[in-house]
Order: C-alpha cells, then structure tokens, then sequence
C-alpha cells in the first residue's frame, strides 16, 4: 500500500484526497516537476527544483517549502515506498479557494508528491527506435502561454498526444506556431547530419529540458560538434539519426517520422555513442 505526501503529511493512497475546489483541479492552475531516482540518488534534482522554483514565480505562486526541503520529502517519499528506481513528481497547486480565477481566493497551496516504481520503457525499443508523426496541433505560443513554464495546464500536449496515437505512433513531434521544429510531447528532440548535432532553440518556445542539457554538455565533452537553431520539418528527413531525450527515457532513437525511415538500415553511431555515454557519465548528475 502506497504512501502520498500531501501538504504537510504522509497518508495512505486511499487518504490523498483533493478538493474539487482546488484550482489545480478547476482551472489547471499550478506547475509540477518530475524526477527519477536511480538507487535513491535523484538526477540532476537541484536543476529540477530551480526549474520548479522558475514555473512557479512565473505564475506568481509561492512554493510552500524551502529548497533545502524538498530532497527530505522526496526520500522519505522513497523510504515510506521501499523504493530505489523510482519515478518522483511534484506537484503544486494555486489550492482550494472559491470559484474565480483570483489567485488571492486561495489560502495557501495544495502539494503533492508521488514516488512510484519506475518503469522503464522495452529495452529493445532503444536499439530498434520509435516512430513519429508530425502533428497538427502546434506548440503553444510564447506569447500566449510560456513554455518554459512547466503547467498542470497540459491540453495542449495531450491534443497532440492523442493525434500521435490517432497515427499509431510513439508520440507526436509539435511544430510552433511559425511552422519550425519544436518538440515532442513530452520530449526535446535531436537530430544529426554527418558528424554534427542539431536540436531547435529554446527561443523556439520549448521546454529547456534537463537531459536536453546534459546531452549538449556529453556531446562537446565527446568532440561532437552541436548547433541549436531553427529547423524546418524536412531537415529531419535529411538527417542520418535523430533522437528524443527526457528525464525518464534518457536517449530514445527514432527511426522513422511521419512514416518515413531517417538514416541509413537503423543505424545510429553518434545516438549510440551518446547513449553510451549518459549511462557511463550518469553517476556525476545523481544527487540525494
């Protein structure tokens, strides 16, 4: 039987109850960050509280603990579960309040941590790559609504998820708004030319991923070459590998996008190489 953190204590799953007043609930109001634990070590978990500091002042919503607050909680999450590999989320919301879309209607927020086991996806999913299908829902507009802000408000990926599925594929690749790459639903992608790595900028209105940094980091460390920048779609079709990366998948291959093949017979050196990597370098990016 689970435990929950919810505000200010540990309860069982069956407890971890929210009102349907809370605002998180009404109107998508709060932000969230989730975590991966390898052998109770938490990867990169001070960018991911900054990032959770960040999405939360741009909201104008006052995180209820400290920074130095929350590696207790997210162990103990772990503890409490008999956990070592486990998938962590944190989520904060505006809180109960009456209906209104006032923030001052709500007291204080409403706080949830989850510590699950992980579940990683099929290995053979890494080697043999995903399928992608470019969606026609675009990525939010940074003028309408950042995406550098990491919302409990997450419509407009799950359209775009659904679409995916609707194409029987892996996850759906968004555009922006001015047509250029963007990113997966969940996901920041890359892409390689010859011996050069690309993937969009964040001025491209993406999410600046954890492992999307880590990579860029791993790959000049390696000697590759990396150029981030604004794409069209048919740059991938002209790429010899492309991959996704993200906290709980690492480096996913993709081979193929919109049903047709990127690269060469499925083989990807450079991914390979950078996946290789990650795993050997992971120890220096695990925090308690």
């Amino acid at each position: 039987m689970s435990w929950i953190f919810l505000n200010d204590r540990f309860v069982r799953r069956e407890e971890a109850v929210v009102s349907v007043f809370d605002h998180g609930f009404l109107y998508g109001d709060g932000v969230y960050e989730t975590l991966r634990a390898y052998d109770r070590r938490i990867f990169m978990l001070q960018r991911h509280l900054a990032r959770l500091e960040r999405s939360s002042q741009a909201i104008g919503l006052q995180l209820p603990f400290a920074d130095k607050e929350w590696p207790t909680l997210l162990q103990e999450a772990m503890e409490r579960n008999d956990l070592r590999n486990a998938y962590l989320r944190i989520t904060v919301s505006r809180g109960e309040g009456n209906i209104g879309l006032d923030p001052a209607l709500c007291g204080r927020p409403t706080t949830v941590i989850l510590a699950l086991p992980f579940q990683p996806h099929a290995a053979d999913l890494f080697q043999r790559g995903v399928d992608l299908a470019i969606v026609s829902v675009r990525r939010n507009d940074p003028a309408a609504l950042s995406p550098q802000i990491k919302s409990l408000n997450f419509l407009n990926n799950i359209l775009a998820k659904q679409e995916a599925i609707r194409a029987q594929a892996f996850d759906g690749l968004m555009l922006n708004t001015k047509g250029e790459v963007a990113e997966c639903t969940t996901s920041n992608i890359f892409f390689v030319r010859g011996e050069r790595l690309y993937t969009p900028a964040v001025s491209c209105g993406i999410l600046d991923g954890i492992t999307r940094d880590v990579v860029l980091l791993l790959a000049q460390e390696s000697g590759i070459s990396v150029e981030e920048g604004r794409y069209e779609p048919s740059a991938l079709f002209q790429a010899n590998e492309c991959f996704l990366t993200n906290t709980s998948m690492e480096i996913m291959h993709v081979r193929s996008i919109d049903s047709r093949a990127i690269g060469y017979a499925g083989q990807a050196p450079v991914t390979q190489r950078l996946q290789e990597t990650f795993r050997r370098e992971l120890p220096r990016f695990l925090e308690q």
